[in-house]
């Protein structure tokens, strides 16, 4: 049996890895798009470190799109398999891969009508581009889920079976384990998917997986701890009040579409709820979150039990009379023309695409706004720029100069912090073989390792894109 890591090794995004069974079956987890800012990001989706035609079948751990993203072009390469989710995984997938292919469409036309322009210019020799996959691609890759529940084994192959526990970092969130017969023995064999952050709202807190002899684990904040979280309702009003009612600024919080802009918009809801919250316009503009926000009310299964008894008090914890969720582009448009204070929450998360580049690109100069920046930014993002303290940044061609507050709350993060992935993997140490460390920085695993060798982890390895481990 051999392991083979495909992304998302020595790098956060592009999650794949590869299981090939003594017979020859193959199962993928994962099949995450490559994102931010690298100059070979294009080539690495557009090619395959093995072929679509020979994987048999795909197991998801979650739906964000460093996940899935490739799922559609997986399938229009030529797989023919089965995909495997957990219900609401499935659900946040229908929306999220017709955004991508929208996106890929969109940047494909942007692409070539500058190369159209520049054609007798020095640019005259490239060809256009095509998308990566269309919208045309997302349903023939839906028909092939099938959804289960967690804490149940269910077959993949006449020798293994699978078990989803909650990961507890986006609705639907599993971490994955195999249960593998090879020959006379039986072989577990895990993958954490992104593992979430206990007493966090809405979700449950993640809960451990059974323990494995092989273990894949996310390390994306391996290097460091989060702010603790009880503060966390407190400071964001603190921030509110300073920058929209002292100041009378606007707040702009880039927030990833699924997870983050839900988690925002419920602390919002429950200081509403207090008459704690300052009276001002809050606008959600990302047509994706307005869709997964009803997603996540289709799924109150995945819900803790705070949010269960919250809504026996406010049934939609998701809105109140000052929010206002914005589809339709010139809305989004007009809000820049408004400099009255507000709150724009929207997408992307790094600011690397969507509707915040533009919210970003009117407000950055602007000495009374703040940008909060709530979760991970790929380095080379124009999040990441900020968050390691950029004076200017560049937005549509503009260099323009940083003259609005930025503020990092990474409490607000839907990844574990380093003590808290420690004691997620803890009941697996006196079983494990091989501990495999991916969907992390370079820099940040080797101090995860490290750290983890001392806590007694043995056989801790940070694979390379393409390494292939015999099992």
């Amino acid at each position: 049996m051999k392991l083979k890591f495909n992304g998302a090794v020595r790098a956060v995004t592009g999650s794949a890895h590869l299981i090939t069974l003594d017979d020859g079956f193959r199962i993928l987890l994962d099949c995450g798009l490559f994102q931010g800012g690298r100059s070979d990001i294009r080539k690495l989706n557009k090619n395959w470190l093995f072929n679509p035609e020979s994987v048999d079948s795909v197991i998801l751990s979650h739906a964000h799109i460093d996940h899935t993203g490739r799922v559609p072009k997986l399938v229009k390469d030529g797989f023919m398999g089965t995909i495997h989710s957990t219900h609401a995984t499935r659900g946040l997938c229908a929306i999220m891969l017709l955004d991508s292919a929208k996106i890929q469409e969109s940047d494909a036309a942007y692409y070539n009508r500058n190369l159209e322009r520049k054609k007798n210019k020095k640019k005259a020799g490239k060809k256009f581009r095509k998308p990566l996959y269309t919208t045309d691609d997302v349903a023939p890759a839906m028909s092939m889920f099938v959804t289960h529940s967690y804490n149940k084994w269910f077959k993949v192959h006449k020798n293994v079976e699978v078990y989803y526990t909650d990961a507890g970092h986006i609705l639907g969130s599993a971490s994955i384990t195999l249960r593998i017969k090879q020959g006379k023995e039986k072989i577990m064999l895990g993958f954490t998917g992104d593992i979430g952050r206990p007493d966090r709202p809405i979700l449950r807190d993640p809960q451990l997986m059974p323990p494995c002899d092989y273990l894949i684990s996310e390390s994306t904040y391996g290097d460091k701890n989060h702010e603790s979280t009880p503060e966390q309702s407190d400071e964001l009003l603190s921030i509110i009040e300073d920058v929209c009612v002292k100041n009378k600024g606007r707040l702009i919080i880039p927030a990833f579409s699924v997870g983050r802009t839900q988690e925002i918009v419920y602390m919002l809801d429950k200081l509403e709820t207090a008459g704690k919250l300052p009276k001002l316009p809050i606008y959600v503009d990302s047509p994706l979150a307005v869709n997964a926000t009803t997603v996540f009310g289709s799924h109150p299964e995945c819900f803790d039990d705070n949010l269960s008894e919250y809504m026996l008090v406010d049934p939609n914890p998701f809105g109140f009379n000052d929010l206002k969720y914005i589809r339709d582009v010139n809305e989004s448009k007009a809000l820049n023309n408004d400099r009255k204070p507000s709150i724009i929450i929207s997408s992307s998360g790094m600011m690397n695409a969507g509707r915040v580049k533009h919210h970003l690109r009117n407000n950055i100069e602007d000495p009374k706004a703040m940008i909060l920046i709530v979760g991970y930014c790929a380095p080379n993002t124009p999040g990441g720029q900020l968050r390691k303290g950029a004076k200017e940044i560049k937005l549509f061609g503009d260099l323009l100069q940083v003259n609005a507050s930025i503020k990092i709350m990474d409490s607000f993060s839907a990844h574990a912090g380093q003590d808290e992935m420690i004691d997620f993997l803890s009941n697996h140490k006196n079983k494990l073989k091989k501990l495999f460390l991916v969907h992390g920085d370079y820099d940040t695993q080797k101090i995860f390792k490290y750290k983890l060798i001392g806590k007694g982890f043995k056989k801790v390895e940070i694979p390379d894109i393409g390494f292939e481990y015999n099992i």
